[in-house]
């Protein structure tokens, strides 16, 4: 096995369990986090236009990938996409002032509150490899508020070739998603999460290869 197939199993391995694969089910709410990649939105407005949640909430100031490449914020980008794609604006609500995942879910939630608004349940829609870390942490913070998670559904193969994000960025970045749902549940940040050794050791080659820039 080559060097690149080889490499490109060990991402296909750690994508497969951050990727969880739920049915989405009808909700009160959807609940969008930021991010570069507008697929997000894309996916975001899909759902609604479907007549799965009638309110979205678009989450996200500037984070580690957009802060110095965009002028207006995630929040507002997703939205204007939406609205473009037959959303109205009327059913969209904007948070953007979230740095990270915890603050997407905080502040979002406490958006909804001021405005009066209590969902019974709730749609979560991010990256597909950042579901798992979206699931544990609203988790972590509202325990009994049924949710579920969704992204762009596309293969690892295809959102690569979409150049959404540079293959070396994606490692490092795939790799930093893992280690935070290894050690953020220590911090306060999310619930814990089991990883299968196999997953952790496809991690720990990864880095050893040097696609640690996203470790902290």
């Amino acid at each position: 096995m080559s060097s690149a197939n080889k490499t490109f199993g060990l991402a296909q391995k750690i994508w497969d369990y951050l990727c969880m694969h739920q049915e989405i089910k009808a909700s009160d709410c959807m609940l969008v986090l930021g991010s570069h990649d507008t697929s997000v939105a894309e996916r975001a407005a899909d759902i609604f236009l479907e007549g799965l949640a009638p309110l979205i909430v678009f989450s996200g100031g500037f984070g580690y990938l957009t802060q110095e490449a965009w002028k207006v914020s995630e929040a507002e980008t997703f939205a204007e996409l939406a609205i473009k794609r037959g959303v109205p604006e009327s059913a969209i609500l904007l948070e953007n002032k979230s740095t990270n995942t915890g603050e997407n879910v905080v502040f979002s939630m406490q958006l909804l509150k001021a405005r009066d608004i209590h969902p019974s349940s709730l749609i979560l829609v991010h990256k597909p490899y950042m579901e798992r870390r979206t699931y544990a942490t609203f988790r972590n913070h509202f325990k009994e508020v049924p949710i579920s998670v969704t992204s762009p559904q596309i293969s690892m193969t295809d959102y690569l070739s979409s150049g959404i994000i540079p293959y070396e960025t994606f490692l490092d970045t795939l790799a930093g998603d893992l280690y935070r749902i290894k050690t953020y549940s220590s911090k306060g940040f999310q619930i814990p999460q089991e990883i299968p050794e196999d997953v952790w050791a496809a991690y720990t080659e990864l880095v050893g290869m040097g696609f640690d820039k996203r470790i902290n």
